[in-house]
């Protein structure tokens, strides 16, 4: 049974291991980037010009959402490190080494952790470019950022069970947006939740992204006082609501995804 520390330690060392694979894929990085600044553009400049929210900037409200949607597609990094390193037999080397066997999931999802944060300074950047601002005080914007953080922390663990389900990184990016798509966009991401028709606008209530976005925009400052979230605790209750569902994404799927791992490497 290994320690604590010894689990931290091995896991240290491979989420630098996989930064470093990550450094020597540079264009892999720079596709992942230009993506958020792609959504920024054509939502701020297109759409925003079709959407409005009362008593404030389309602008100023897109930037959490697509903050999330950042952080949600970086979480995929771990499913489909995991589904690679599986197929080329990286992980049967892993299972020769002196190292905890645990360290291998929570090194991968560690080193999203650094990946979210390189893409939340590109979203900062390009969220000043086209308007928008913190109008909170520092202490409140950190939580912010720590939030979003986590969220995507919790997040590398249910792609990181993906990951270890599925047979080869095709099937993957194609199971991996099929989870993502309608968690985005069935959310106040880009639009009201409570403008999304019938079932849609249930869902968007009690979608843990539209907690997420809530809170982001409050930490931030970019809410309207005049306007006040709809009547359903999650959004009256945004960061509460968000760390319970972190917690609650956690303490599942880190079990399942141990299990799936222990399952993955005995075949």
């Amino acid at each position: 049974m290994n320690s604590p520390l010894t689990v931290l330690d091995d896991s240290l060392t491979l989420a630098k291991r996989n930064l470093i694979k990550i450094k020597r894929l540079p264009d892999l990085l720079v596709f992942t980037l230009l993506s958020p600044v792609m959504f920024v553009l054509v939502f701020a400049y297109i759409f925003g010009s079709a959407i409005e929210i009362p008593g404030m900037s389309y602008r100023e409200f897109l930037i959490a959402g697509i903050f999330v949607q950042t952080i949600v597609f970086g979480s995929t990094w771990s499913g489909l490190s995991l589904v690679e390193d599986l197929q080329k037999g990286i992980i049967d080397r892993f299972r020769t080494l002196p190292m905890s066997p645990s360290s291998v999931l929570f090194g991968r999802t560690m080193s999203d952790v650094v990946i979210n944060g390189i893409s939340l300074v590109v979203m900062v950047l390009t969220g000043l470019v086209v308007g928008w601002r913190i109008r909170s005080s520092p202490l409140e914007a950190l939580a912010a950022f720590a939030l979003l953080l986590f969220f995507g922390y919790a997040l590398s663990w249910v792609m990181a069970t993906i990951g270890l389900s599925i047979s080869s990184p095709e099937v993957f990016n194609n199971a991996s947006f099929i989870v993502i798509f309608p968690l985005t966009f069935i959310a106040n991401a880009f639009v009201r939740a409570e403008d999304l028709p019938g079932v849609l606008r249930d869902i968007a209530y009690w979608n843990p992204i539209s907690a997420v976005v809530q809170a982001t925009r409050e930490l931030f400052g970019n809410t309207n006082p005049l306007d006040p979230p709809p009547d359903v605790w999650p959004l009256q209750n945004p960061v509460l609501a968000s760390l319970l569902w972190c917690f609650v994404i956690l303490a599942i799927f880190i079990p399942v995804a141990s299990w799936r791992f222990r399952k993955a490497v005995s075949r």
